[in-house]
């Protein structure tokens, strides 16, 4: 349970970190932190985290990742719906939060996205379904692929959590205006659970693609990161 706790917690920091920077902060008048910001907020939620709950659950905050961990040998399968099921409703939680914090200003809107994740008409750049899905897919392939390195037995001890968040940040440097950036189901549910219609409708995608994703990074890496002989 202590480690479905930190997982919770966790992730429900990653959610209001990094979707409360885009939805409070990004467009914040006149000294609004913009998508570098939001990058940064949710490479720092994962940094921060992993330091303070690394030791005891290994910092997963998503589902994508405990899938990738399961399939590159590093989790076992009896903890993986446990994890998710901590994940999910920590993501869920922190978007209540968010919720009652942003609509707390006159005016807020939740059907104006609430930071969640869409692509098409409700891509923040006007991006087809096919390319929201390949960002997804290859976006969570390379996050795996340098979880698994950065965590490696043979990697410098103890950075990790510095490589994992850079590596974020950078992801959601390159994929914010094509999808607003998932790599993670549970941060995507957090969030659409609140902004309802379009966010649920098109929430498949950011599920689908990103644990896709986790499978092949996973795949990749028990390749070439393999110890030989």
């Amino acid at each position: 349970m202590q480690k479905y706790g930190a997982e919770f917690f966790g992730t429900f920091w990653l959610v209001l970190g990094g979707c409360g920077s885009a939805v409070l902060a990004a467009a914040f008048p006149n000294v609004g932190i913009g998508l570098l910001g939001v990058s940064l907020a949710f490479g720092l939620t994962v940094l921060t985290m992993a330091f303070a709950i690394g030791h005891i659950s290994g910092c997963h905050l998503n589902p994508a990742v405990s899938v990738g961990l399961w399939a590159g040998g590093r989790f076992p399968a009896n903890q993986l719906l446990p994890y998710i099921v901590a994940q999910v409703l920590g993501g869920i939680a922190a978007g209540g939060v968010l919720y009652l914090i942003a609509s707390g200003k006159a005016g807020f809107d939740v059907t104006a996205g609430f930071a969640s994740n869409g692509y098409g008409a409700h891509s923040p750049g006007g991006y087809s379904l096919l390319a929201a899905l390949v960002t997804e897919v290859v976006m969570t392939t390379m996050f795996l692929i340098v979880i698994l390195g950065a965590t490696d037995k043979r990697a410098p001890q103890g950075l990790a959590p510095i490589a994992i968040g850079l590596c974020l940040t950078l992801i959601h440097l390159i994929s914010i205006p094509v999808t607003n950036t998932s790599v993670n189901p549970a941060r995507s549910t957090g969030v659409a659970v609140f902004a309802g219609g379009w966010a649920i409708t098109q929430l498949w995608l950011f599920w689908v693609a990103p644990i896709v994703g986790g499978l092949i990074g996973a795949v990749i890496y028990r390749f070439i990161g393999s110890e030989k002989d």
